[in-house]
């Protein structure tokens, strides 16, 4: 940033004197004036994480109830798990909590094992919490952080997509004003909804449309206008104004979390797989948060410390009786802009709200219609069709595994782990597929055939190489001599070292001179070990041939 523009000339006039910028940065600063410097730098996380704290206070509601729990548990988990995590974490702005897509997973995990928004559920959602908080710091203790770059991003797409479409279809009725819709499944429900217009509430659909209308107009003007703040104050003073008579949020319990053990451990059987499911699903978009924002400020992240973050927060919610937390893109770009420093501000975020709880009957007569907008206001630019046909257009196997786990979502709700599970399944499919097509181009000239794979040889991918050989010695039968060229591999391991012997030794057993060629640094090892002091391989790290 301060390089001098290409072209334009250097001036070589001596710099003023900045007596402000001289007294931060002497090493001769008085502590006086250190300690001056202090609260300055508080104050800015300060203002970041209570900002923050006013979007997520009514988004827990939301979110909450997507889980399948009452909505007031939504601010217990926003409250101890920020705190938690901001001891560990590695980015300076994610800012932590309940997530859209983690709740949903929530619900699909839990809704098939027990009634939702009941006790059972309940103490199940928190025993989910405490598991995906195990998961996850396990995971960063064993440093195991790479995990956070190997969910195959398709599949991710793909998911995202659906469970957007799920997320949104779950708020549909809230919207419209219509309370306890028919149906077993979400897309069930909003199919009832928009069949009985006759229950729709006028009053319900004015205030969801006035609601998008500020969030979203809020973030035209600026990304940190306060738009889900005004919608909530606004709706909330109308609703004791005008007697709303639609549906609200309800009497909310004052007090504080309650912190206990008490959890159904016996049942951690059933959520194991749901659990890991989460615990990893649900991290990627903690992953590409910090990743993308240490990427902008150039500076290092350290998955393996995001992992134990996360995971401390979600032991912190599960203990404190709430349901698996996540880190929110949203949440945390307004973090950053909002000018925090440090991991500070989402202390301070989680501090806020656990001051908020005694007094957070005050937003009982919120009517849910503002839930709903918010929600969608903050999930429908996740459903991205073009990104799929993207992905198709630049490689159609990826677009396959992108498109069927898309369906699988939306076809499995509500149990969207198993369309995680399918899509990783697919992915892995894929992959070996494409592993195992090793491409071999042969040449052949005055009774030498040279033969060219490339890509990766694997114990998968070897019977192409011995098949391409005996195919074209049926096409050449005067062949002399064979010369294997393994410049091109990208990897060779030991079952694949052992089928180029096997060339080696097929082709001598025909009477055919046989060679390998263009051995690579990183293959050096492999083949001399399977090949001895086979004189018959050369390559740019190996003695010359005789």
């Amino acid at each position: 940033r301060d390089a001098p523009a290409a072209g334009r000339p250097v001036s070589c006039e001596p710099m003023k004197a900045n007596p402000e910028r001289d007294e931060e940065t002497s090493g001769n600063t008085e502590p006086q004036d250190r300690r001056r410097k202090l609260p300055r730098f508080r104050w800015v996380n300060v203002i970041a994480g209570v900002s923050v704290a006013m979007i997520l206070i009514p988004q827990s509601l939301a979110y909450a109830e997507i889980a399948g729990v009452p909505s007031y548990i939504g601010l217990f988990a926003s409250a101890l798990p920020p705190i938690a995590a901001a001891f560990f974490a590695s980015s300076p702005y994610l800012q932590t909590g309940p997530v859209a897509m983690t709740a949903l997973l929530t619900f699909g995990a839990l809704s098939t094992i027990a009634p939702p928004f009941t006790p059972e559920y309940v103490a199940l959602a928190a025993l989910l919490a405490v598991i995906v908080g195990v998961v996850r710091a396990a995971i960063g203790l064993l440093r195991g952080g790479i995990v956070a770059y190997l969910m195959s991003n398709p599949m991710l797409i793909g998911f995202t997509a659906g469970a957007a479409i799920l997320i949104c279809g779950s708020q549909l009725p809230k919207t419209l004003g219509v309370e306890n819709p028919e149906g077993t499944t979400i897309l069930a429900k909003d199919f009832w909804t928009l069949i009985h217009p006759d229950m729709w509430s006028p009053t319900a659909i004015v205030i969801s449309v006035l609601t998008v209308v500020v969030i979203v107009g809020g973030r035209r003007i600026s990304p940190t206008f306060p738009g889900v703040l005004l919608a909530v104050i606004g709706a909330t003073i109308y609703s004791v104004v005008a007697d709303y008579p639609g549906p609200v949020v309800g009497e909310i319990p004052a007090g504080l979390p309650p912190f206990s053990l008490a959890l159904p451990w016996d049942r951690v059987g059933e959520l194991l797989v749901p659990g890991i499911v989460i615990a990893l699903v649900g991290f990627a978009e903690a992953g590409a948060i910090s990743r993308t924002f240490a990427a902008q400020d150039r500076q290092r992240w350290n998955p393996n410390l995001e992992f134990l973050s996360q995971g401390a927060a979600n032991l912190a919610s599960g203990f404190s009786g709430a349901f698996p937390v996540g880190g929110s893109f949203s949440r945390s770009s307004i973090n950053r802009l909002a000018g925090a420093t440090s991991k500070v501000a989402g202390a301070i975020t989680g501090i806020t709200v656990f001051l908020f709880l005694p007094i957070a009957d005050v937003l009982a007569p919120l009517p849910q219609a503002v839930l709903g907008a918010i929600v969608l206001a903050a999930v429908v630019k996740l459903i991205r069709p073009d990104k799929i046909v993207a992905i198709f257009k630049d490689s159609p196997p990826q677009g396959m595994v992108a498109l069927v786990t898309f369906v699988a979502t939306l076809a499995l709700s509500p149990r969207i782990d198993l369309a995680v599970l399918l899509g990783v399944g697919l992915s892995i499919l894929v992959h070996l597929w494409r592993e195992m097509s090793t491409h071999v181009t042969t040449h052949y000239d005055d009774g030498v055939l040279r033969m060219e794979p490339s890509g990766v040889m694997f114990f998968g991918s070897t019977p192409r190489l011995a098949e391409s050989l005996m195919t074209a010695l049926a096409d050449e039968p005067e062949t002399q001599e064979v010369v294997v060229d393994v410049s091109r591999l990208g990897r060779i391991d030991y079952m694949a070292a052992e089928a180029l012997k096997g060339v080696v030794d097929e082709a001598r057993d025909a009477g055919i001179e046989a060679h390998i060629v263009g051995v690579q640094d990183h293959s050096i090892r492999i083949m001399t070990k399977v090949f001895g002091d086979d004189s018959d391989l050369s390559g740019p790290g190996l003695p010359p041939r005789d």
